[in-house]
């Protein structure tokens, strides 16, 4: 299966020329597509020396401005269903995501998965190096789409997945409307809506020791705010507050 791993950057010039290292000497066979909304730190620049180290492995998708996370997804897959990748892998490049278990996630596509994801709060996962309040946050998080949204898949909120090329294909992620980190919840349950066959895999999540988070307050808001606009639309104009309290008592 021709595979490329899809990283939007900005502002990961400490991290990226490791992470690109590693997938390539990972023991399965994967492109990197690096999706950089112009860095002004040199991220970009370290892609076009690794690609050129690395010719037909590496590839770099400069965009002219910063719209967010869902927009620089949208163009990776993008590209990665033009040029004719079987599988797309979606990974963080601040070296969160442990390509160790690169292996494992895609043998679940192998094994009939249509998503495959690394996940931090299933058996067996785990997260390190983070603050109290991100455990808590990235907790309520995920606990808030999945009850509201009804779907079972534990880790929402987590960027390590795998897709087959026709599954993600099925999902349209192009037409999509969120840009921001909501668009990772927005993909999950696209997914649930299809029916496709979701498998989480444990990883441990290590959080950033190289540069600065992009999650905000304003982001997270944001993010609750798509939430409440799925409901809506999942289930006409309920109150989604008040069928939640129904949910719990």
């Amino acid at each position: 299966m021709r595979t490329v791993v899809v990283m939007p950057t900005y502002n990961e010039v400490a991290t990226i020329a490791s992470m690109v290292d590693a997938l390539l000497a990972s023991p399965v066979v994967v492109d990197v597509l690096v999706v950089d909304d112009s860095s002004p730190d040199g991220t970009g620049n370290l892609v076009r020396q690794s690609a050129r180290a690395h010719p037909g492995r590496v590839h770099l998708l400069s965009r002219q401005a910063k719209t967010g996370l869902g927009a620089a997804y949208r163009a990776g897959f993008t590209w990665a269903l033009e040029h004719g990748y079987d599988v797309i892998v979606q990974m963080d490049a601040d070296g969160s995501h442990p390509v160790d278990r690169l292996p494992v996630v895609l043998d679940a596509l192998r094994d009939g998965a249509d998503v495959a994801i690394g996940s931090r709060y299933v058996p067996g996962g785990a997260v390190v190096n983070w603050p109290l309040h991100r455990h808590i946050l990235s907790r309520l998080a995920n606990w808030y789409a999945r009850t509201l949204l009804g779907v079972n898949q534990r880790d929402l909120t987590g960027a390590y997945r795998a897709w087959p090329a026709e599954a993600l294909r099925r999902l349209a992620p192009e037409r999509l409307p969120t840009s921001g980190f909501g668009f990772l919840v927005e993909l999950a349950h696209a997914a649930h809506v299809h029916g496709l066959t979701v498998v989480e895999v444990p990883i441990t999540f290590t959080g950033r020791e190289h540069g600065t988070s992009k999650m905000t307050g304003r982001i997270a808001i944001e993010a609750m705010g798509m939430v409440l606009r799925l409901r809506r639309a999942q289930h006409g104009h309920r109150s989604p507050i008040r069928s939640l309290r129904r949910c719990h008592g």
